[in-house]
């Protein structure tokens, strides 16, 4: 009886592993290779929601189409750089800014937006490094576009 119900249990996992496996299949056919920018100029609102609720729809985004099939960017500019001055206390944020970070998600951040309001990335803002720096959010956007991105803003 021991054995019967070994086998049953090994058959229901191997069965659950193929449904598995064929939904990542059925997603990578469906959705393919994909070049993303997402869009954020906007402030987080009470709690940050607005912010953690876009980098939720950026972490679904991956989940659906496999991180190793996306190259994605995050242009902030405007009010939208209060997601990384926000991210200096917030853990949540913190936390989802480095997942995606971890997902190779690339974070632009807008130069004149820096100067205009004369923020310190260094200082200021969460995990952001001269490389992140770009001269305009608007002119990137512009370009990314330009070389076949999908323009998303959560």
């Amino acid at each position: 009886m021991k054995y019967l119900t070994s086998l049953v249990l090994a058959c229901a996992i191997a069965i659950l592993g193929v449904a598995a496996t064929t939904t990542d299949a059925e997603a990578q056919e469906r959705y393919g290779k994909q070049k993303v920018v997402y869009h954020i100029n906007y402030s987080g609102g009470e709690d940050d929601r607005a912010y953690r609720g876009a980098l939720r729809n950026m972490q679904n985004h991956i989940n659906a189409v496999g991180a190793e099939n996306m190259d994605i960017k995050l242009v902030l500019h405007g009010d939208g750089l209060g997601v990384l001055a926000a991210a200096k206390t917030n853990q949540m944020l913190q936390g989802q800014v480095l997942e995606l970070k971890g997902q190779n998600v690339a974070i632009h951040v807008c130069n004149n937006t820096l100067q205009g309001r004369e923020i310190s990335y260094e200082n200021d803002l969460f995990d952001v490094f001269e490389e992140d720096i770009v001269p305009s959010g608007v002119a990137e956007l512009s370009h990314l576009q330009m070389q076949g991105y999908t323009y998303i803003k959560p």
